[in-house]
Parts: structure tokens; C-alpha cells; sequence
């Protein structure tokens, strides 16, 4: 197990981290998140896109970056951290971010690295996208805001960060809400081919492995292209509007943007070299470590990428407390498609 004096030693990340003076609305006893073991409280319903969007977006020196993050809720609430997926953004959690603020909650949805206005502090940093990487940066961000323990919920590439660190720190980690389940990449059982029809699906990291893919993200109108593309055939029920897809595709225009999302898709692919200083942790995370957290695990019907058997093929990847949910209908942004369902489960595995 790998604990914070070794975290910090060994990756150095945290020099010049600095921590902000937060503060939030008071909020009455009566909405205020009940503790462990008690009835979690009742969330009301909410229409996709009632919130289109974050009041303010906050910074933080973090490790290598500088963290642009939004927030809602009291600042010494319960801490729930959110976290995106690609090609999406921090927009993702704008309904689920105040459902459980309303509940007492310190809501934090980071744009992870190489996403709308989180920058690299130094322009000498490798613009790498391994895992195990995206996963240190919400550690270190945790520790510049001096958050101890929060609970963690993501989808996509939020769903593995947050499965990392559940796993390699689970310290840190209150309760987990797991989009698709486990994700932990296995880059030597990437090399297996999957069925044709499940290569199919899975198009665009393999355009991504050529130079031509490479052009098209960094061309500003392919990227958008391609991105809606992603969104429509992936969220088939989903009906969002020009405006909903523009605000999140500001996010595309971070300058690291392409490098990032490029690289991502090749190292999980074994076409790109990771960095040597997080080799210890891709040994660990190659044997499928098990999460012993509370954990609820989210299946999207509509999902493409939802695996057949009811969260069978992952269920012994999680040996804590456990339930496992599908939602009809619904597609792989979850949280933006089922706000309300999103936010129940977070408030419900915070009380296991």
C-alpha cells in the first residue's frame, strides 16, 4: 500500500502546492448530510439542464498543475469530489453539483489535466495522460485544498481516476459512485482483441493511433466534429441543444487539449510510452487491485460501452459494501443525463 509520506517523496509533486481560504453558504440543520448509518435524505427530482452551468471557477496550485476547479455547498461540508470524463467537462456535474450542495455537501468538479482552464505550471512537463497520472493529480489536488478523506464519483476517464485512488489510496477515499464499474486499465490485456462488434464501438481510439486522428484533434473544427459525434452515438436518447455542447466545448480549447486526449488513448493501447516515475504504480494497478470502499457501481442502458451481464464481469473487483444500479434509458454521460439518480447515489453510498 502506498502512503502519503511515500506518495510525496517519491513523485515530488507537491512543491508550492497552496491551499485557498474557502468559504460557502450556511446551510440550515435540516438539510445538513446526516451521518453514517442514518436514512439518507430524500433529493428532489431535477431536469437535465435546469443548471447550465457554474456560478465561478476557482484555482489551486496542485502538484504539476494549476487546477481549475468549480464549487458549490458549505466549505466545511462532507467533501464529494466529481470528476469528468472525455470528451466532456466539468458542465457534466452543473445539475448534480447543487442537488447535493442542497444536502450540505462540498461539491469540487476539477477539469482534469489538459481540459478547460487547468494548466501545466511548467512547459517542460511531459503532456502524458496515463492513468496513473490523472489520478495522482486529484491527490495532490485533495492535498493543495487540504482534503483528508471525500467521496469520489465519476464516469469514463473519472471513473478510473477515481478507481485508482480507491485502490492504491483508499485512506483518502470515503465512498466511491463508479460509472461502468471498474475501469482500471490492464495496457497488457488491451493488446487482446475484443469482439468485432465491441472494436466497432471503440472507432476512435483507434483513429487516434494514427497521425490523421492526431490532425483531427487539433484541428479546432474536426475536434468539435468528432466530439458531437462521440456525444450522439454514445447518449443515443440523449436531446441536448447547440448550446449545451458549446459551453463544454470550451474545455476542447486548452492548449494540451489534443496532446492530452492523444496520448491517453495511445498508452492505453500500448502505442505511447508513460513516464518511468509511474511505473510503481502501473505495476500495482496491472493486478487489478481490489476496492474495498463502499462502493456503488452505475451501468447507463444506452451506454455502448456498458458491459453485458448486470455488473457481473466486475463485481469481484469490489469486496466493501456494494450495490450495483442500471438506469434505463440512459446514456454514458451519466450524471448530465440523470442528475438526480447521479446524486442519489452518492448521498446512498455515503451512508453504507
Amino acid at each position: 500500500m502506498i502512503n502519503r509520506r511515500t506518495f510525496g517523496t517519491a513523485m515530488a509533486l507537491g512543491a508550492g502546492a497552496a491551499a485557498v481560504s474557502l468559504t460557502g453558504p450556511q446551510i440550515s440543520p435540516a438539510l445538513a448530510a446526516p451521518r453514517r448509518g442514518e436514512r439518507a435524505p430524500t433529493l428532489p427530482e431535477v431536469t437535465p439542464g435546469t443548471h447550465p452551468s457554474f456560478d465561478r471557477i476557482r484555482h489551486v496550485t496542485a502538484g504539476l498543475l494549476d487546477v481549475g476547479y468549480a464549487e458549490a455547498g458549505p466549505a466545511h461540508g462532507p467533501v464529494v469530489i466529481c470528476l469528468h470524463g472525455w470528451p466532456y467537462d466539468i458542465h457534466s456535474f452543473a445539475d448534480v453539483a447543487p442537488l447535493l450542495a442542497s444536502r450540505g455537501y462540498r461539491v469540487i468538479v476539477p477539469y482534469l489535466r489538459g481540459h478547460g482552464t487547468t494548466r501545466f505550471r511548467s512547459s517542460a512537463t511531459f503532456r502524458n495522460a496515463q492513468q496513473s497520472a490523472v489520478a495522482l493529480d486529484i491527490v495532490a489536488l485533495m492535498d493543495a485544498l487540504r482534503i483528508h478523506r471525500a467521496v469520489l464519483a465519476g464516469f469514463d476517464w473519472g471513473t478510473r481516476t477515481a478507481d485508482i485512488i480507491a485502490a492504491l489510496w483508499p485512506e483518502r477515499v470515503k465512498a466511491l459512485v463508479s460509472v461502468s464499474g471498474y475501469l482500471i486499465t490492464d495496457v497488457e490485456a488491451q493488446q487482446e482483441p475484443l469482439s468485432p462488434q465491441a472494436e466497432h464501438t471503440w472507432w476512435y481510439p483507434y483513429y487516434f493511433a494514427t497521425e490523421r486522428g492526431r490532425r483531427a484533434m487539433e484541428d479546432e473544427t474536426k475536434r468539435r466534429e468528432l466530439c458531437r459525434l462521440v456525444w450522439r452515438t454514445v447518449s443515443p436518447t440523449w436531446d441536448f441543444d447547440d448550446a449545451t455542447f458549446a459551453r463544454t466545448a470550451e474545455a476542447f480549447e486548452n492548449p494540451d487539449y489534443a496532446d492530452i486526449v492523444i496520448h491517453n488513448y495511445r498508452w492505453r493501447l500500448g502505442l505511447a510510452d508513460g513516464e518511468r516515475r509511474y511505473d510503481r504504480y502501473e505495476e500495482q494497478l496491472a493486478a487489478r487491485p481490489v476496492i474495498t470502499v463502499p462502493t456503488i457501481t452505475l451501468d447507463a442502458e444506452r451506454d455502448p460501452f456498458t458491459a453485458p451481464g448486470n455488473g457481473s464481469t466486475y463485481r469481484d473487483r469490489f469486496t466493501g459494501a456494494y450495490e450495483h444500479r442500471i438506469l434505463a434509458g440512459i446514456g454514458h454521460n451519466l450524471p448530465r443525463e440523470a442528475p438526480a439518480a447521479f446524486a442519489r447515489a452518492v448521498v446512498d453510498v455515503d451512508h453504507f
